[in-house]
């Protein structure tokens, strides 16, 4: 069976009920074998475009990760869409609502570690989010979308960063396109923005072959928080394995 918490919103919530906090609200699913007092790592989600947190309970990431023995925080956006910086939407202020997300998990459960992640809009709102709230995640796994322009030149503080990308991408291409008249951003623009926060050289330490990604890695920054930019040969999706490869790499930080 599914384990669920009481939390702060005043009463049980699930895949039947979302937990309520300022500005809105999010799902949450715990591991089967969950025993409800050991800490356990936690993976905030954000949805992508006309999407919501609901339609991602039964979706294969969330299998993967309960399975994996990961506490699953899905945020809602508002309209099915986020008001990432730069991005057409600006319905709400999404940094202080992640923080209402954040503390309202904390103080509900027993957390032992928190990375970001999402798929598409919702990756780049992850971006957003571990950009100026970096002292809340131990790391960022994007997938299919990064910025919207204007793109930071630096971020809040470092974080460990992992981004996925198909170099087909023509939903949200490598390179960014035009939303009307706003942008959605480069990636190699964001990841100079990551490298100059996490004080990385330009190059690469190495490129490795991680299944069908292949990846620039730079693991000598001096803020100790390394950077992986994987691209594969696909469209706007996730290459298969992607997030095993993604929790054997958080589990390989320092």
């Amino acid at each position: 069976m599914w384990w669920w918490w009481l939390v702060a919103c005043g009463g049980p919530c699930g895949d039947d009920k979302p937990c309520k906090v300022d500005g809105g609200s999010y799902y949450v699913v715990a591991p089967d074998d969950w025993d409800g007092r050991e800490a356990l790592p936690v993976a905030v989600y954000f949805h992508g475009y006309n999407n919501t947190a609901e339609g991602q309970l039964d979706r294969s990431t969330s299998q993967e990760l309960r399975a994996a023995g990961w506490l699953t925080v899905f945020p809602d956006g508002v309209d099915q869409t986020w008001a990432n910086v730069g991005s057409p939407s600006q319905a709400r202020d999404e940094i202080p609502f992640t923080e209402a997300v954040l503390d309202d998990v904390e103080a509900s459960f027993p957390v032992d570690r928190v990375v970001v992640s999402g798929f598409s809009q919702g990756s780049s709102m992850a971006w957003d989010a571990a950009c100026y709230l970096p002292d809340r995640f131990e790391a960022l796994l994007g997938a299919s979308g990064s910025f919207w322009q204007p793109e930071p030149t630096r971020c809040t503080g470092p974080v460990a960063v992992r981004h996925t990308h198909g170099t087909q991408d023509g939903v949200m291409p490598l390179e960014g396109r035009p939303i009307g008249s706003y942008h959605q951003g480069s990636v190699e623009v964001g990841f100079a923005a990551w490298r100059a926060t996490n004080g990385c050289a330009e190059a690469p330490d190495e490129v490795v072959e991680r299944g069908p990604e292949t990846c620039e890695v730079w693991s000598s920054c001096t803020s100790g928080q390394p950077l992986e930019r994987c691209l594969y040969d696909g469209g706007h999706s996730r290459p298969n394995g992607w997030t095993e490869r993604m929790l054997d790499w958080v589990a390989s930080l320092p």
